[in-house]
């Protein structure tokens, strides 16, 4: 199989996972406005942070299921950045089209929100294949630790960030600078 229809295939999955997420942000979104009488701009990142949530377990479970590493660490990890990227884009993406579309061009509500998913959409996969979901081969090529965020905390020198987040803070007893912190 080529690289273009691997791609082509993964995006396929990408968009069905998207589909069910539109789909439940949808419902949310209008539950919300009608039965919890919230403002559509209050409805719209409740909906999209509970569809993050939803769409981050699939697309870890489906669309990008040969790259995942284990352990608790790298889900968290890859959960942060799947917030940061696609979370960060949708959020601001979905409330700010709504704001437009429904509070200043006096669209509908649900198809204005349904236009600012397709909107957000291709910017989000391409966020996800290339750095929430990247391949551990990349990874490698690029010098980074497999399941890293940017390298592991102990690829770093302890002078410089890794030291921060061991339990040995601070420098030894006696010494005055950084260069002579434990670098076990």
């Amino acid at each position: 199989m080529s690289r273009a229809s691997r791609l082509c295939a993964r995006f396929g999955r990408f968009n069905l996972v998207g589909l069910l997420g539109a789909a439940l942000q949808v419902l949310l979104f209008d539950f919300l406005m009608k039965c919890c009488g919230l403002p559509g701009i209050v409805a719209a990142p409740v909906a999209v942070e509970l569809v993050l949530l939803h769409n981050f377990f699939w697309h870890e479970r489906f669309t990008w299921r040969d790259r995942v590493p284990g352990g608790r660490r790298q889900r968290a990890l890859r959960l942060c950045r799947f917030h940061a990227a696609n979370g960060l884009l949708s959020l601001a993406g979905n409330t700010a089209l709504i704001y437009c579309l429904v509070e200043k061009l006096k669209a509908p509500a649900l198809p204005s929100a349904l236009a600012a998913i397709a909107l957000c959409a291709p910017l989000n996969f391409l966020l996800s294949d290339q750095w929430i979901f990247k391949s551990q081969l990349h990874s490698v090529r690029l010098g980074r630790r497999k399941g890293s965020f940017c390298g592991s905390a102990q690829s770093w020198p302890r002078s410089r960030l890794g030291c921060w987040f061991t339990p040995r803070l601070g420098p030894s007893p006696g010494t005055k600078d950084f260069t002579s912190w434990p670098r076990s």
